[in-house]
């Protein structure tokens, strides 16, 4: 039946090939956007983004929010109407049909998930992990060692399940709902620790050392890492039942409460934490649990945090691989990118890549960097999603599909554009990370320009 499993007419001689089977209903949907956004940024990066606001750390956290949701107002009309595994490349290939914008889009985001990852080494490396193994531990060492170790999994092989997502989403749910329950007991029934003194007055201030609105805008251009993930969600639209109804549901829902759990965090740890000691801070959240539940064993928190912020780097790690890999197949990179090792069947050629540009990355930049530039390349990505919607507006389809109220893809892309640029109070070095980074795909594209002289490739078999 047509809601078990999908059919896939493109077989060569025109015969029909089962496609992916039907598997996540609006349940298990939903804990795979909330398990796909939460992660390194809200265990590891509010100290820096406290570092840019100052006290009001839940305004950053709001606006964040606003746009994530407007974008995801674009992305469900968009996987509405073209409800395959597909992507930001295949919808602005799909709107634009420009070939090297197409590339350059699908490199960002894999570029986006090496900065992710690496910005996930420097949080594993920091904070949370001395307080396992005491203070002294090489952070650098360790940051390398963590790259190195995803690179070995990721080339042993990891069988993927949706359900499994389900258990490391409670897991890393009950790390936050740990500093919540600890926290609210601390501010609203008192607590054991005579030297903490809620002061919820912190809620209102803004860093001093520059204005207002750019203390606000240049946090939220940090803090937009918190919410990235749910992009990612689209992939999943071919293997939900009945994913025109069960996905626009899921996906806003997941944002909700996802925004909802890091609004709710924000207001906790500015109470608690003075704003200074959180900017310092590569493990705020475990300053959190120590000032409000002094008696909360830390090393059983730091566990639960590390295991969230590997989970992200893996999953992170493992698409940008696999995008470089699906590249070198449709040809727009040298071909020895799609090379496949004989027993493990994985693409080594792919994971020694990324895991190399990670390793630099590590070594040169600091969490707060990895984290900021990530969030400037899916910003710029999805300016040009917002647009491509309003796009394809004239290609219609004959199924019935979510569409978005015109305002929002518009106001959106203004909106992403805004973060994604200088305007935003965003530093230079952020920009020439990211042009470093998609110079090396416009190398090698010029490459294999002029040794194959092709340009043209299957924007839908990019992430197969």
């Amino acid at each position: 039946m047509a809601n078990e499993q999908t059919v896939n007419d493109a077989a060569p001689g025109g015969a029909q090939e089962p496609g992916l089977k039907k598997v996540m209903g609006p349940k298990l949907l939903l804990f795979f956007v909330v398990g796909d956004i939460l992660g390194t940024t809200i265990y590891s990066l509010t100290g820096k983004v406290a570092g840019l606001v100052g006290g009001a750390l839940w305004i950053p956290f709001l606006v964040s929010f606003v746009v994530a949701f407007l974008t995801a107002f674009s992305y469900l009309e968009l996987v509405g109407k073209y409800p395959k595994a597909g992507g930001a490349p295949l919808y602005v290939h799909k709107a634009f049909g420009i070939h090297f914008l197409t590339f350059l889009i699908a490199f960002a985001v894999m570029c986006s998930g090496i900065t992710s990852a690496s910005s996930a080494a420097q949080a594993f490396s920091g904070d949370y992990l001395d307080a396992i193994f005491g203070e002294g531990v090489p952070s650098l060492l360790v940051a390398l060692g963590f790259v190195l170790l995803l690179a070995a999994v990721n080339f042993r092989g990891v069988g993927e399940s949706v359900k499994m997502n389900v258990v490391l989403t409670c897991i890393e749910l009950t790390g936050l709902l740990i500093v919540i329950g600890c926290g609210l007991w601390a501010i609203f029934v008192g607590n054991s620790n005579p030297d903490l003194v809620p002061d919820p007055s912190r809620l209102g201030q803004l860093n001093t050392e520059t204005t207002p609105l750019l203390a606000i805008t240049s946090a939220t251009a940090l803090a937009f890492f918190a919410m990235v993930g749910f992009e990612d969600s689209v992939n999943m639209a071919e293997e939900t039942r009945d994913p025109t109804k069960n996905f626009p549901r899921a996906l806003l829902l997941g944002l909700t409460i996802t925004a909802s759990i890091y609004l709710v965090i924000a207001l906790i740890t500015s109470t608690l934490v003075p704003t200074d000691e959180l900017a310092g801070s590569s493990g705020p959240l475990l300053l959190v649990v120590q000032a409000a539940a002094p008696w909360f064993p830390p090393v059983v928190f730091s566990i639960i945090a590390l295991f969230a912020v590997t989970n992200s780097a893996l999953i992170n790690m493992l698409m940008a691989s696999r995008l470089v890999y699906g590249m070198a197949n449709e040809g727009i990179v040298p071909a020895v990118f799609g090379k496949v090792h004989r027993a493990r069947r994985t693409p080594w050629v792919s994971i020694l890549f990324t895991s190399i540009i990670a390793l630099i990355l590590v070594s040169l930049l600091d969490i707060g960097s990895l984290g900021s530039t990530t969030s400037l390349l899916l910003l710029a990505v999805f300016t040009v999603v917002n647009v491509a919607v309003l796009v394809l507006r004239k290609d219609k389809v004959e199924h019935q599909h979510f569409k978005a109220p015109t305002w929002v893809p518009v106001l959106g892309a203004i909106l992403c554009a805004f973060f994604a640029s200088p305007l935003s109070g965003r530093p230079a070095t952020e920009y020439y990370i990211a042009g470093a980074l998609l110079g090396i795909g416009v190398i090698f594209w010029l490459i294999n320009y002029f040794i194959k002289g092709q340009t043209k490739f299957d924007a839908e078999a990019l992430n197969k």
